[in-house]
């Protein structure tokens, strides 16, 4: 994957060049298409190809912090309250 996003920035930042260069290209153009065609697309697939790891890199986060805080949920430090809530009386 990084080879072939390498290669891709490489020929996105070659097109760029030589619009830049040419008689009538211009700078806002070889921005434009550098943007377009190399830093667009290439965030994408990108964000869709590390998804994955980020997913686990989130659950092994959360599974740590499961792990470190022991019965209390909340990680508050404090102790829990009665769990079971007292009988309302009627008067």
């Amino acid at each position: 994957m990084l080879l072939i996003a390498v290669a891709w920035i490489y020929v996105v930042l070659m097109v760029a060049v030589v619009e830049a260069t040419s008689p009538n290209g211009t700078l806002l153009g070889a921005l434009v298409t550098l943007l377009l065609y190399g830093v667009l697309p290439l965030g994408i697939v990108a964000y869709l190809f590390f998804s994955p790891a980020r997913r686990r890199a989130r659950r092994a986060a959360e599974a740590r912090s499961a792990a470190t805080s022991g019965l209390d949920p909340d990680d508050g430090g404090h102790a829990p309250g009665n769990a079971i809530a007292p009988e309302r009386e009627e008067s």
